[in-house]
């Protein structure tokens, strides 16, 4: 584990979030913490808990100057960062039901009947769904992820800007993954902000809600 000190500071990590345009590229952010990071993301939930998210840090030169050609106009904030996370969604996530429901039963989150019942529901739910709702399913999925990575970041010290504007037709193949099978989502770069980001206005919760 990290011995970083984060904040609890509920201000700090939600009305404190910006983001960011330029980074400091001195800053260097370790594996160790940057697994941390993730680890308590994936805290988010999931649609029966398939956690269909799947991420490729991007933290080396050679690394962020291929996806710099990819993402042309974020480019700098790209370089900059400490690293860029392309977030993904797993076509294939219910590949993996076994090992989630059984770890839970080992672990003793749930009862061995429990994972047995839910499991033999949730296959041929799965099997049914067409590729369009596959998609829907994880794009949400990934999106609750993508959230909370940035506040858990956030809560590190690091600032983050989510980028959707990049080769998205390219990325998964440029790194190594079957582009069937893994939709990309966005991309998320992190690290020290040079400049400070500026505040946006928000929509008042009047205008943005109904109460029945």
């Amino acid at each position: 584990m990290s011995n970083f000190q984060k904040t609890n500071d509920f201000n700090e990590i939600v009305y404190g979030r910006r983001s960011i345009k330029t980074y400091d590229p001195t800053i260097k952010i370790s594996r160790e913490e940057m697994t941390e990071m993730l680890a308590e993301a994936t805290i988010a939930p999931s649609s029966v808990n398939m956690q269909p998210w799947r991420f490729v840090v991007i933290d080396s030169e050679e690394g962020k100057n291929t996806l710099g050609d990819l993402a042309k106009y974020n480019k700098d904030k790209v370089l900059s960062s400490s690293a860029v996370i392309a977030v993904f969604a797993d076509m294939n996530n219910f590949d993996y039901s076994e090992e989630i429901f059984g770890k839970a039963v080992e672990l003793g989150y749930m009862p061995k009947e429990l994972k047995e019942y839910q499991l033999n529901a949730f296959k041929p739910m799965y099997a049914a769904l067409s590729e369009t709702a596959m998609r829907e399913t994880i794009i949400l999925d990934a999106g609750l992820v993508s959230m909370q990575l940035m506040l858990v970041a956030r809560a590190h010290g690091y600032d983050t800007n989510p980028i959707g504007g990049y080769e998205k037709d390219q990325i998964a193949e440029i790194y190594g993954l079957d582009k069937d099978r893994y939709i990309p989502i966005m991309l998320i770069s992190i690290g020290k902000a040079a400049s400070e980001g500026f505040q946006t206005y928000r929509l008042p919760v009047e205008t943005i809600t109904t109460w029945k």
